[in-house]
């Protein structure tokens, strides 16, 4: 049968059923949650797609022109046909670009099964009708009330006749074709434009108030002559005591025709406010590139020997941020945007003992051994799919609860997705183009615009203007602009050439530079986003600085090291000095509490000489070469060990300085002998005291050995990253997809295959499985063996779930029937006794 002859769908089920394989496929992308569970036939599919629920999720995922369309839908009639739709949205004066994106926006709406049925008879589903469809308890975003007929429903078949006369139209005898009158009237421009020549001018100011929504209005008992002049005639109807509405049809005149006040077909642009070379872009983002790098290490070699606790509600403290921010030399919300990133990124979690604190985990010591590209890109691919979001850190959730870092509730699973779109609009923008914030928050409210209540809460909107800053902060964009790399990250092509270069930072770009949607899938398989990150690891690398083998002393007692340093050189020279700032240029100090550190980890004054000297593109200077010597000198000399805590020091003249000294009465020492000291303190207490006293004190064993003191490195057990909380189902891949398909179409030539009544009884009811006696099932089934005919039976699987087939019987033995399955497509073997019965079809199927 052709398309043209075909019967119109009386359904949504009959409309899907006449879809091809590709349409289908469209639908279940487009709203993935109809495919969890896979449906078992159309019919069930059409009932799940018209479910509130689902709906609501579909009609959230419209963009705007095309929600637009289906809120004139919702006010039009049902069915109503294509030009009564292209009418609600351009108006009576036309509007070309209203025209031009209309045939998308209702492909759009068939393609998601929001509306089937013809051009010349559109229906909205039920359910998205219900939502839109205005009410007094929920006004239409169109702004119109409820039409003539559905505000007089409750009116006396007087009142009616008294308005339909006063309006100028001949008296009915009935209350139906009075209304059908009166909506004639409305409707009809001219006739409707005489008799609003006829209302005083006051009376119209009332409708100017009202056209545009909300329709509602207040009225006393004893209404004013302006308004009682609108009511006599129907241009007020009242729906309740004190309460009047303006009815659609009067609305519509007075729009010209228009459902909304302004249509938006077309998305706006993100226009680019500055413009930079790509070469300024690509370095400025591989320098944030490093600092992050250099940042997520600092934090994790500051947590190294066991981090801050771990809160009893889970996350991290108020002071355990600030601390951590104070730390890194950042702002509070950055340095949870840090922390999350780790995270995130399965470098930090908690380490699950009884003392629950967070620390680093074993995968942290295999990225610190990859080269810095690749540890870069993990970074921004576990940025990219994260569903926890820093920037709620310090707000409250429902329950009015403060949110911290690695808490509970931060997860939001819409964060993925929009900063995979925010990059997306920023890639296409011409190369070194930087985009000016309200344009990118305008798109993504076009795309995904807010319904209801939730406009008061546009997270969308924070998780964008979160994702422009966050990527300058990792180095996905520089200056704004996206880079190279970050392109990669996206599976982006290479940006098309600019044809003329811009003059200068803040140079607006010339008209053919603006916008334009590039080829940028909206979601990658792992194996795509793997080869994506891989390359963008390949385009940063060269980018980065090189590690140095060396620093620039000086005679201020500070080193400086002119870019990053090698892992070794930087581990060693953080033992034995400490970083005074940081920078393009680090600078370290030496002080005597940390060359005593070095000291104490087991270095001898030797080898730090040696050190300095062959990691100086300077002379050492002098007072750095004093400064060893004399802290080596007195390290050592006394030495603190657990009796419970002595003082040994073979100089009695020093101990006899020490307990005159007045700071050490808080140790409580007593002389043991001529060289032995003995303290009411533990021996850690002890080395802290006498160094605070000036002295260098060096712990020892039981056997009076010098104890090494190196920092412990503490690891959790090996743990996973955080799995991202998804926004509903995932979208089926292609290999899902194809065996949804199979099985909705097998699924439904069961449920709707004509049938002969059931052996030994009446016909079967639709859906409703048939039921025959053990005999009747297997002497049917060897009389189709013998026959060659179609048989559909009921079958319940080991399981216990009951579903419909239809076979073509090949040997019935041993109580089991082999046969050609036609809704799997292939032959397969069934026990009889899970036959629940048998009935043949119809002549013309078989």
């Amino acid at each position: 049968m052709s398309t043209e002859d075909r019967p119109a769908p009386r359904s949504l089920a009959e409309a899907l059923r006449v879809r091809d394989e590709a349409s289908l496929g469209a639908l279940l992308r487009a709203r993935p949650d109809l495919v969890t569970p896979v449906p078992t036939d159309l019919t069930q599919l059409a009932t799940r797609a018209g479910t509130r629920a689902s709906v609501l999720r579909a009609l959230e995922r419209l963009d705007r022109f095309a929600l637009q369309t289906a809120e004139a839908l919702a006010v039009a009639g049902d069915p109503a046909t294509y030009d009564e739709v292209l009418g609600l949205m351009a108006g009576d004066a036309g509007d070309p670009a209203v025209s031009a994106a209309l045939p998308r926006a209702v492909a759009t709406l068939r393609e998601q099964a929001l509306v089937w049925g013809g051009d010349d008879r559109l229906r909205l589903v039920r359910t998205a009708r219900e939502l839109l469809a205005p009410s007094p308890q929920h006004p239409s975003p169109t702004g119109l009330g409820p039409t003539v007929q559905e505000a007089t429903a409750g009116m006396s078949p007087g009142r009616i006749q008294e308005i339909v006369t006063t309006a100028g139209l001949p008296s009915t005898h009935d209350s139906v074709s009075a209304m059908t009158a009166l909506t004639a009237l409305f409707t009809n421009r001219k006739r409707m434009a005489a008799l609003l020549r006829q209302a005083p001018g006051e009376s119209l100011e009332v409708l100017e108030r009202l056209v545009w929504g909300p329709p509602y209005g207040q009225v006393t008992a004893d209404p004013a002559p302006r308004l009682r002049w609108l009511l006599d005639r129907g241009l007020l109807l009242p729906t309740a005591p004190g309460t009047v509405v303006l009815p659609r049809e009067v609305a519509l005149h007075l729009r010209a025709g228009r459902a909304h006040r302004k249509p938006e077909p077309v998305p706006p642009a993100v226009e680019p406010a500055s413009a930079h070379r790509p070469e300024l872009v690509d370095s400025t983002a591989a320098g944030q590139a490093y600092t992050a790098l250099a940042t997520v290490e600092e934090l994790l070699k500051d947590w190294d020997g066991g981090g801050p606790a771990v809160l009893r509600a889970g996350g991290l403290s108020v002071r355990d941020l600030k601390r951590t921010a104070v730390a890194l030399d950042v702002a509070e919300p950055v340095a949870a945007f840090w922390v999350e990133l780790a995270y995130a990124a399965g470098l930090l979690a908690s380490d699950g003992e009884a003392d629950e604190r967070y620390a680093p985990t074993p995968a942290y010591d295999e990225w610190l051994e990859q080269p810095a590209a690749e540890r870069w890109a993990r970074l921004a691919g576990a940025w990219l799919a994260a569903t926890r979001t820093p920037g709620l850190v310090g707000g409250r959730d429902a329950k009015e609860r403060t949110l911290s870092a690695l808490g509970p509730g931060l997860d939001r699973s819409a964060a993925p997705e929009v900063r995979h779109r925010v990059l997306v609009l920023l890639a296409g923008l011409p190369a070194g183009g930087a985009p000016a914030a309200d344009s990118v928050l305008a798109r993504l409210r076009w795309e995904r615009p807010l319904r209801g209540p939730q406009q008061d809460d546009d997270l969308r909107s924070r998780l964008a203007r979160w994702t422009l800053s966050e990527a300058e902060l990792l180095g996905v964009t520089g200056r704004g602009a996206l880079s190279a790399h970050g392109r990669a990250l996206l599976g982006a092509p290479a940006p098309r050439p600019a044809e003329e270069a811009p003059a200068g930072p803040g140079d607006k770009l010339p008209v053919h530079h603006r916008h334009h949607e590039p080829a940028v899938r909206e979601s990658l398989s792992s194996a795509e986003q793997a080869a994506a990150t891989a390359a963008a690891a390949r385009l940063l690398a060269p980018l980065l600085p090189e590690p140095l083998d060396h620093v620039l002393l000086q005679a201020d007692l500070t080193a400086v090291a002119p870019g990053p340093l090698e892992r070794p050189l930087a581990d060693m020279l953080g033992v034995l000095a400490d970083v005074e700032s940081k920078g393009g240029a680090t600078v370290y100090r030496f002080t005597p509490g940390s060359v005593r550190r070095a000291l104490d980890s087991g270095r001898a004054a030797s080898d730090l000489h040696a050190f300095l000297a062959a990691h100086s593109r300077t002379p050492v200077p002098q007072p750095l070469a004093y400064l060893i010597d004399d802290v080596a000198r007195k390290h050592g000399r006394l030495r603190v060990g657990a009796a419970s805590a002595y003082v040994r020091c073979d100089d009695d003249a020093m101990l006899n300085e020490i307990l005159a000294d007045r700071r050490a009465a808080a140790l409580r020492l007593r002389r043991l002998a001529p060289t032995v000291l003995a303290a009411q303190a533990d021996p850690a207490a002890l080395l802290e005291g006498l160094r605070g006293m000036g002295y260098a004190p060096a712990a020892e064993s039981a056997e009076g050995d010098v104890l090494i003191t190196r920092a412990h490195a503490h690891r959790t057990p090996p743990r996973t990253a955080p799995e991202p909380v998804p926004d509903g189902p995932p979208p089926p891949d292609a290999t899902l997809l194809s065996a949804a398909i199979r099985a909705i179409r097998a699924g439904d030539l069961a449920a709707t295959a004509p049938r002969k009544p059931a052996a030994g009884g009446g016909p079967v009811p639709d859906g409703d499985l048939p039921r025959t006696s053990s005999a009747e099932t297997l002497a049917t089934m060897q009389a189709a063996v013998l026959t060659g005919e179609t048989l559909w039976i009921g079958y319940v699987n080991a399981e216990g779930t009951a579903s419909q087939r239809v076979i073509a019987p090949i040997r019935v033995e041993g109580g089991f029937v082999t046969a050609y399955d036609h809704t799997a497509d292939e032959v397969r073997t069934y026990p009889l006794h899970r036959v629940t019965g048998v009935a043949e079809l119809a002549d013309d199927e078989g």
